[in-house]
């Protein structure tokens, strides 16, 4: 591996440079030996070092609930996330999601529409974004308006990332392990297998957070696309071994391990007060068959 080198000069130009961004957009920063520095987020594997902010940090000590899911949304899908991101704040409860395309930002706008709505603006749950590149830019570029709109509405953008910071892939994957970290429970709206929404649910699962799939997950059309997305990894792992991972990362797989399916918000709240294992002992485990519509819990 060829060396890398560290001038002084240059990294003392690039720190100059990122405090004059920071200051000029009014963004602020927080490390982890620091007093405010969310404690849900100490207690994963590997916590970020730094997080960079704009927006109201101090809502990250409420309650929350992670929503993620595939871009290529379908219309359940769709008002799923939308209807469960708007209970949860009406309920007073912080909605976490990665301002993407398809689910990302259908939870964003559930939030939102959920503020307008509310007549205790100070009560309603509020949105985070977080990001996967760094703080001063917003990726997909064509989501400034919805940053904006977070913003206004005292919501949060955060990012481990200084200003100026690519997003490279790999940063997409460090950005799913913050947005899993930051919540007790991640709820996956419609995710194929192997995509990064289930990479997100995977973290959680390490952490020992609650992973729990919508209803949505499991409907035709998302049964249709993930067998559809099944067949080419499947083909990807015939001449690549390391594929082999993503086909682990299975929402029918995770059913299969004791991951409970919701129908909504409230369904969720129920969830939560349940023993562990309780839905897939009583007769859910029919329901959740007829779901998948293949025998994977026999």
């Amino acid at each position: 591996m060829p060396k890398t080198e560290f001038k002084a000069e240059t990294l003392v130009r690039q720190a100059q440079r990122d405090v004059l961004i920071l200051k000029k957009l009014s963004i602020l920063w927080v490390c982890f030996l620091d007093d405010d520095y969310p404690p849900i987020l100490k207690e994963i594997s590997d916590p970020p070092f730094v997080l960079y902010y704009r927006g109201d940090f101090g809502i990250l000590s409420r309650k929350s609930v992670s929503v993620v899911g595939t871009r290529k949304i379908t219309g359940d899908s769709c008002r799923a996330a939308i209807d469960f991101a708007y209970d949860a704040c009406m309920d007073g409860i912080n909605v976490i999601s990665g301002l993407a395309f398809g689910v990302d930002r259908k939870a964003h706008e559930g939030a939102l529409n959920a503020y307008y709505d509310a007549q205790d603006k100070e009560r309603v749950g509020k949105t985070i974004a977080v990001l996967p590149g760094g703080i001063d830019a917003v990726i997909p570029v064509c989501h400034k308006i919805l940053a904006a709109k977070i913003l206004q509405s005292g919501g949060l953008l955060i990012s481990e990332y200084p200003p100026v910071t690519y997003a490279k892939p790999y940063c997409f994957v460090e950005r799913n392990r913050i947005i899993a970290g930051l919540s007790p429970a991640t709820v996956v709206i419609q995710a194929p297998v192997g995509s990064g929404a289930m990479i997100t649910a995977d973290f959680a699962a390490g952490y020992n957070r609650e992973v729990m799939f919508h209803k949505a997950a499991f409907c035709e059309s998302s049964k249709r696309i993930n067998a559809f997305v099944r067949v080419q990894l499947e083909r990807e792992a015939a001449k690549d071994r390391s594929v082999f991972n993503k086909l682990k990362k299975d929402p029918e797989l995770f059913v299969n391990d004791g991951a409970p399916v919701i129908e909504n918000y409230a369904d969720y709240v129920n969830c939560l007060c349940e023993e562990p294992g309780q839905r897939i002992c009583r007769k859910n485990k029919e329901a959740q068959l007829e779901l998948f519509g293949a025998e994977i819990l026999r």
